[in-house]
């Protein structure tokens, strides 16, 4: 498919009713509504297109830069077009979710998670921590420092109720996959969780809230889900 074309099938599956939700979490700029469900069924029809993806990333919608990473080559995808990525997102559905899954999936999430959370935007920082939870999901522990890791929890029980607002959220995740993914650092996430306690983010006009770190590493426990892995972070 064509740009135009794929844009204009992303534009027909938009409804006011997925337009007022995403308003409701925060949405800015242009933007159709589209359900994820109808990205994936489009998907099927496109499977793979990097050039494709790249194209629809720089139109700035926020519909077009979600599905944008679906298509999106892993194999091919470079670290530049990452971080032109990670610079670029229009909202935090896509700085945290779709651009930190294609960059665990690349392999390249480790370096470019640590380099990301590192940056004074707190956009970019987002997407970082939000990355580091990705590369948790799928990489083998044995192939991980445990130590950074570590390091990180303590930087995360430092920093947290003092950094931005969405850097706190995706702060907070990564407390929660490093007690779920790294089963040596369990026991030592869910205690910075009890430390860090109830972590404040402005979630916008939605009744969403934060988990409780600890809580939920506990939950994961009591379900037997420690430990377990994903096979790609793109779902």
């Amino acid at each position: 498919m064509t740009l135009k074309e794929t844009m204009a099938a992303l534009e027909a599956f938009g409804s006011e009713q997925t337009r007022k939700i995403y308003s409701n979490h925060g949405i800015e700029g242009e933007f159709y509504g589209v359900k994820v469900q109808d990205m994936k069924t489009l998907k099927k029809q496109i499977k793979k297109d990097h050039d494709l993806s790249l194209k629809l990333y720089n139109t700035g919608n926020a519909d077009a830069q979600y599905f944008a990473s679906m298509i999106a080559d892993e194999k091919n995808v470079t670290k530049t077009e990452l971080n032109h990525w990670a610079k670029t997102s229009s909202w935090h559905m896509v700085g945290e979710y779709a651009v930190p899954w294609l960059a665990a999936d690349s392999g390249m999430g480790l370096d470019l998670g640590l380099k990301w959370i590192k940056n004074k935007n707190a956009k970019i920082a987002a997407t970082g921590w939000a990355t580091l939870c990705s590369v948790l999901s799928v990489t083998p522990n044995e192939t991980l420092d445990k130590s950074q890791f570590q390091d990180l929890l303590k930087q995360v029980a430092f920093e947290v109720h003092s950094a931005p607002n969405r850097v706190k959220y995706t702060m907070n995740n990564f407390v929660i996959a490093v007690g779920t993914y790294f089963n040596e650092l369990t026991k030592e996430a869910k205690k910075i969780g009890e430390k860090i306690g109830k972590v404040e983010v402005h979630m916008g006009n939605t009744a969403c809230k934060v988990p409780l770190a600890a809580e939920y590493i506990q939950k994961n426990i009591d379900k037997g889900r420690i430990g377990k892995k994903k096979k790609i972070a793109r779902c």
